[in-house]
């Protein structure tokens, strides 16, 4: 038999090694496998029992952050008081200004919960969020204040997305797939929490009512921060006015304007551990 070619074709490398041949269009099923058990066996080795997903805007930063961007907002205003786009630009900062102080209810809200969860080995009500900056980032951040570990789920995008920096190493993951991004959200979860946020909190908070709704879960209770927000945000009535939702499906969430208020709702559902 002949020996085997010093550069041997792609053929000859084990299908499990072969990093080209996994990318192929028709290995997508096997790529959605492994994306879903890696952070699974993951989970289950760091003993993660249950989790909290927090949701909330990507671009709210932490009061004295956004303090600053409005103030260099005001002044390039000013500079050019005839400009229209930097007036605009100057209100939509100092409405983030104002929203910015559910930076620190979630960072706050996250320390309550991994303080009081995660003691003596446990590894209950850890935060996961969807790793990126701002309500994320405050999230993982209050964990990281407590010494707790909280889990980070990034996404691959088309405008690189990068994980803060207070996600557990060990728990930070990155997903192609949303699909299997959004199972993991809720695989382990018993609340859901969402703060101010945009189309992806928006998605993640509809995609949880919806599995409630329906019956596809039952086990997850849903907290929106910011009861003023929210309401000026969706109109419930309207759509129990039209007959587009129930009455009853108003039940499937509840209003909350801190930390503890959030904490004490998930607690007296789940019979979790009080602060």
């Amino acid at each position: 038999m002949d020996r085997i070619p010093d550069k041997p074709s792609s053929s000859y490398i084990p299908a499990d090694r072969d990093t080209e041949f996994l990318q192929r269009e028709e290995l997508r099923s096997v790529r959605i496998g492994l994306e879903l058990l890696k952070p699974e066996l993951i989970q289950q080795e760091q003993g993660i029992q249950s989790t909290i997903v927090v949701f909330g805007s990507a671009r709210l930063q932490e009061p004295n952050a956004a303090a600053r961007t409005l103030q260099l907002a005001e002044e390039e205003a000013a500079r050019f008081p005839t400009d229209q786009a930097r007036r605009q630009r100057a209100e939509i900062a100092r409405r983030r200004r104002a929203l910015s102080k559910y930076y620190d209810v979630a960072r706050e809200f996250s320390r309550l919960v991994s303080s009081t969860c995660q003691v003596d080995g446990r590894c209950d009500y850890v935060i996961v969020t969807g790793g990126g900056p701002g309500i994320m980032e405050a999230a993982n951040r209050g964990a990281a204040d407590v010494g707790a570990k909280s889990i980070g789920l990034n996404i691959t995008l088309p405008h690189e997305q990068y994980p803060n920096p207070y996600i557990t190493p060990e728990l930070c993951f990155q997903f192609h797939y949303f699909a299997i991004r959004k199972m993991h959200f809720l695989i382990r979860a018993k609340a859901l929490v969402a703060l101010p946020g945009g189309f992806g909190t928006l998605d993640e908070l509809f995609e949880t009512l919806t599995l409630l709704q329906t019956g596809k879960t039952r086990n997850v209770i849903v907290v929106l921060i910011g009861r003023d927000f929210w309401e000026h945000v969706i109109n419930w009535p309207l759509l129990v006015e039209n007959g587009l939702i129930s009455q009853e499906d108003l039940r499937l969430f509840h209003y909350a304007e801190s930390a503890q208020e959030a904490w004490d709702l998930i607690g007296r559902r789940n019979g979790a551990p009080s602060s």
